[in-house]
């Protein structure tokens, strides 16, 4: 269906991962980054997250937060300990990609907080106008029904962390694609937040076959009536009902389609132009 295209078409690249540990008192600040999405998931001890518009969020072990806009933000021990940017806190590398940062240094004898924490150029390819719509923060608690099984693959993520095995980067980075997904998925399968436009088509049968069309072939040469006929829809209906929903024609949709599929490809899987 639809959501398997948009999950198989996810890439996440530029994959940067810290694993940092803090003492009783911490305040730890992440500047805006669009483009990318901001990832933590805290597996020992408590958080509280400040978002860019002051709002708090209070964060316990197993709790995940996934910001897909890359906004400004802070983790802290609580609301009132001042942030210090993540960039300024000495870091020592585990592997191309992974570090180990301390944001407490000879303070403990233990961690009292641990958090996984990631940054990456969130990459959903011919699905890309899905980003934009999902909301800038979702908290996570990996534990509950929406995202079974997520616990399971953030812990072997901690492992490898600690670990660092032969391959374990590479390891981390396909963890990475897992959950990623399936937070897309949780998102999807809710209603997608109540959103509209391309999110409400992917829950419309009446155009999800359409889409499904345009995405598993998007080198045909589609026609209205072709796309219609895939709904079993009047060509009229179905290129209403279509531009009501995502808020362009169909034909438009598929040549924009064309226009990000090409741009993946040049990108990321380095296809010569000929």
């Amino acid at each position: 269906d639809l959501i398997n295209e948009l999950l198989r078409s996810m890439r996440l690249k530029g994959v940067e991962y810290r694993r940092i540990q803090t003492g009783p008192a911490f305040g730890i600040g992440f500047a805006a980054k669009p483009g990318h999405a901001y990832f933590h998931f805290v597996a020992v001890g408590t958080a509280v997250l400040r978002a860019e518009d002051g709002a708090l969020y209070e964060l316990s072990a197993g709790n995940a937060i996934f910001m897909a806009q890359g906004e400004a933000h802070q983790l802290l021990s609580s609301p009132d300990v001042p942030a210090q940017d993540i960039g300024s806190f000495d870091a020592v590398p585990l592997g191309d990609t992974v570090c180990a940062v301390d944001a407490s240094p000879g303070a403990h004898l233990s961690p009292d907080t641990i958090i996984f924490s990631g940054c990456m150029e969130f990459e959903l390819g011919s699905m890309q106008g899905l980003g934009g719509l999902m909301p800038g923060l979702m908290l996570i608690d990996a534990r509950g029904q929406r995202y079974p099984g997520l616990m399971p693959i953030l812990a072997s993520m901690e492992r490898e962390v600690r670990s660092a095995r032969v391959g374990f980067a590479g390891i981390l980075a396909h963890l990475a694609d897992v959950v990623a997904a399936m937070i897309v998925r949780g998102w999807v399968e809710c209603a997608c937040g109540n959103a509209s436009g391309l999110v409400a088509a992917l829950r419309d049968p009446r155009l999800a076959r359409a889409l499904l069309a345009l995405h598993r072939e998007p080198a045909h040469d589609w026609t209205v009536a072709e796309l219609a006929a895939q709904c079993n829809a009047s060509r009229s209906v179905f290129a209403e009902r279509f531009q009501a929903t995502i808020g362009v024609p169909p034909l438009r949709y598929a040549t924009e389609l064309r226009m990000r599929l090409a741009s993946q490809w040049l990108s990321l899987e380095r296809v010569p132009i000929e």
